[in-house]
C-alpha cells in the first residue's frame, strides 16, 4: 500500500471591514464607477505580524458558468486605492502562485516592490476561487499517526468529502473569467497583470484570452503555457543545488569549511535510503525534547524548499556539512518543520489538485519519466504521487488550445533568478519567444521570486509607469549578488 507521509507537501509544491468606498481610480467624468461595495479592511496572511490596509468587497459568480443561474460562489477582492489623488486608470492585478495561494494574503510579502506603483496607481488582489476567502478547498491533514496508514486513495477520499463545491471548475480558466468580471465591475477598461510563478500562468491565460484588456505584463518565476508543472521538478531541483555546490566551491570561504559538501550529501542520501534517521528537537514552547524520525523524503523536500531562496542557500553547506560530520538530522529536520508549518497554512491543496490534474498530469502521460528523474537527488518523488492522485480527482480537461503558448505584440517583463529551483530563466526564454515586445531579465545567484531584487522594484515601477519596453535599461540587475555562505550557526564571515 502506498504511504503518504509527506504526500500533501508533496502536491503543492509544483513549484510563499466599514464605509464602502470606490478603489480610487475614476472615469472622466468624475463619477464613481465600482460597481462592488468597498469597505476598509486589515489584509492579514499566516505567520505574519504586518497589516495592510485596503478596500475590500465581495463579487458572487456562478461556479459552472455555463450554468450562471445555478450555484454562486463568493470572491474576495481588496483593492490598495493609489496614493495619488489623480490615478492612473490602469491598476495593477496581483496573480499568486502555488497554484493554491490566496492574493490577498501573499501580497504582504512582496508589498514593498509594489510601493511606487501604488502611488499611481491602484492595486488589486483578487483571491483566486477555491483560495482564501473566495470559497476555498481545502484538504486538513490528518494526524502524523493516521497519515502513516493511509494511502492515496483514502487522501483524495477524504479531501473531496471536504470540500464545499465541485473541483472541476477551480482552473486557471474560469479563475481568469472571474478575474475579467472583476475588472469590469470594478469599472477598469485596462489593467496590468503582475504573477508569479503559478500566477504568471494565470497571467498568461488572462493575456490569451482577453488580450484587449490588458495594458502590459510583468511575469516573475516562469511557467511556460506548454510545461506539465511537475515532470521537470526534479532536474530543475538538481540543477540549483548543483550551482549551489559549484558557488561553494568557487567561494574561498565556502571551500574551506566545506571542501566536500557535494559528497556529504550524497553520503546522507545514502544513509537515508537505508533507513530513516532518528532526531531530538525542543519544542518550541514547552522546550521538552521531541523524538521522531526523519525520512529520505523529508530530506529531498527540505533540500528544495531551501534552495528557494538565497537567504536559505546560504546556510545549505552548513547544515549538509553538519548532518554528515556529527551524524545529526535534527537542524534539516526542524527546516522541514517550519517549512511545512508555513505551506500548510498557506496553500488550498484542493484548488492546487483541480489545477494539476486538469491542466498539467494528462499531458505527462507520453513523457518518459525516467529522462526527467534520473541522477537527480529528488527522483520521481512529485511526479508519482500526483499522478496517482490525479487518476482519482474529478477534471474536465482544459480547452483544446491551453497548452499552446500565447503569443501577444502587449510590452511584457520577464524575470528569473539564475539559480530558480522550480522555474528557471530557460522557461523564461521559451515564453519569450513567442512575445514580440518583451524582454528577460536573470538575477545573478538568485532563487525563485525575483521582484524584491536589488534594483527590480525600481524596474518594475518603470517598465508599469511607462507601459513599454523601450527606456528600459536592465543591466543594473547584473549586479545584484546572492547572500554569502554561512560559515557557522553564528552567520557568514564580517
Amino acid at each position: 500500500m502506498k504511504k503518504r507521509k509527506c504526500l500533501w507537501i508533496v502536491l503543492v509544491l509544483m513549484i510563499g471591514l466599514s464605509t464602502a468606498c470606490s478603489p480610487g481610480a475614476k472615469p472622466a467624468n468624475g463619477e464613481e464607477f465600482s460597481q462592488i461595495p468597498l469597505e476598509t479592511c486589515q489584509l492579514s496572511a499566516p505567520g505574519m505580524a504586518s497589516r495592510l490596509e485596503a478596500k475590500c468587497g465581495e463579487l458572487m459568480v456562478a461556479e459552472d458558468p455555463a450554468k450562471p443561474d445555478g450555484r454562486q460562489i463568493k470572491l474576495k477582492i481588496a483593492v490598495i486605492p493609489a496614493v495619488s489623488r489623480n490615478p492612473a486608470p490602469d491598476p495593477i492585478f496581483f496573480l499568486t502562485g502555488g497554484p493554491g495561494q490566496a492574493a490577498t494574503e501573499s501580497y504582504l510579502s512582496l508589498s514593498g516592490a509594489f510601493y511606487r506603483i501604488n502611488q499611481k496607481r491602484d492595486i488589486v488582489l483578487v483571491d483566486q476561487r477555491g483560495t482564501g476567502a473566495s470559497n476555498p478547498l481545502t484538504c486538513k491533514e490528518p494526524e502524523e499517526e493516521q497519515a502513516e496508514e493511509a494511502d492515496i486513495a483514502d487522501y483524495v477520499k477524504d479531501c473531496l468529502e471536504q470540500m464545499d463545491g465541485d473541483p472541476r471548475f477551480y482552473t486557471t480558466t474560469f479563475a481568469m473569467q472571474d478575474l475579467d468580471a472583476v475588472r469590469e465591475a470594478l469599472g477598469y477598461e485596462q489593467i496590468n497583470l503582475y504573477g508569479v510563478s503559478y500566477g504568471t500562468r494565470a497571467a498568461q491565460t488572462y493575456l490569451k484570452y482577453f488580450p484587449e484588456r490588458v495594458r502590459s505584463v510583468v511575469l516573475d518565476g516562469v511557467v511556460p503555457q506548454d510545461e506539465a508543472l511537475g515532470i521537470d521538478v526534479a532536474r530543475d531541483a538538481q540543477r540549483a543545488l548543483d550551482n549551489m555546490f559549484a558557488r561553494c566551491q568557487q567561494d574561498s570561504i565556502c571551500f574551506a569549511n566545506f571542501p566536500q559538501v557535494a559528497a556529504e550529501f550524497d553520503a546522507l542520501l545514502e544513509k537515508l535510503r537505508e533507513s530513516p534517521a532518528q532526531i531530538t528537537l525542543p519544542d518550541p514552547l514547552t522546550g521538552e525534547k521531541d523524538t521522531g524520525e526523519f525520512n529520505l523524503e523529508q530530506f529531498v523536500i527540505t533540500i528544495r524548499l531551501l534552495s528557494y531562496a538565497p537567504e536559505s542557500v546560504a546556510f545549505m553547506p552548513l547544515l549538509i556539512h553538519t548532518a554528515y560530520e556529527q551524524q545529526d538530522f535534527s537542524p534539516l529536520a526542524a527546516q522541514y518543520r517550519i517549512a511545512v508549518g508555513s505551506l500548510t497554512s498557506s496553500i488550498s491543496g484542493g484548488m492546487g489538485n483541480s489545477v494539476l490534474c486538469s491542466e498539467d498530469t494528462p499531458f505527462m502521460k507520453d513523457i518518459d519519466h525516467t529522462v526527467k528523474t534520473n541522477d537527480t537527488y529528488y527522483g520521481d518523488l512529485q511526479i508519482s504521487n500526483l499522478e496517482e492522485v490525479c487518476d482519482l480527482w474529478p477534471t474536465l480537461g482544459v480547452d483544446a488550445d491551453f497548452k499552446n503558448p500565447v503569443q501577444s505584440d502587449v510590452p511584457v517583463l520577464l524575470l528569473s533568478g539564475e539559480d530558480d529551483p522550480v522555474t528557471p530563466p530557460e522557461n523564461a526564454e521559451e515564453v519569450a519567444a513567442f512575445l514580440a515586445n518583451s524582454l528577460a531579465l536573470v538575477a545573478p545567484g538568485q532563487g525563485h521570486n525575483v521582484v524584491l531584487r536589488g534594483c527590480i522594484p525600481d524596474l518594475m515601477y518603470q517598465f508599469v509607469q511607462d507601459g513599454s519596453l523601450e527606456n528600459l535599461d536592465g543591466n543594473c540587475v547584473n549586479a545584484i549578488q546572492p547572500a554569502p555562505f554561512f560559515v557557522d550557526f553564528n552567520g557568514p564571515t564580517p
